[in-house]
């Protein structure tokens, strides 16, 4: 593989590390497989684009992050069956609810 190659293999892999993170702090319901599976190939390309230029230190940073993004993935693969009973998408955080509590029950006085 040439410097070239490498070069845009990495800056993908750096492209889809940002996406995921813009994603995560403006999502109101994260998806947990999208956003580990983003992360999951954002870090092996970017361990693919090492092996032209090898670095330690980034070597060691995009395994584990990559091993993180692979437990999230298969913790949010395994949790989405019930989500989709429950109604909700695969791999979505829970959503907390915002709506105003419900009234109290008439008195009985005929007051509503």
């Amino acid at each position: 593989m040439n410097q070239t190659l490498a070069d845009v293999i990495g800056l993908t892999g750096s492209a889809l590390f940002i996406a995921a993170f813009a994603y995560a702090n403006v999502s109101k319901h994260l998806n947990k497989v999208v956003f580990n599976l983003a992360n999951l190939v954002g870090a092996i390309l970017l361990l693919i684009s090492l092996s032209v230029n090898f670095n330690l230190a980034a070597f060691v940073l995009e395994v584990a992050w990559g091993a993180i993004a692979t437990v999230g993935l298969v913790l949010a693969l395994l949790k989405s069956p019930s989500r989709l009973r429950e109604g909700q998408g695969v791999g979505q955080s829970d959503a907390v609810d915002t709506s105003p509590p419900p009234s109290p029950p008439a008195s009985g006085r005929g007051d509503a």
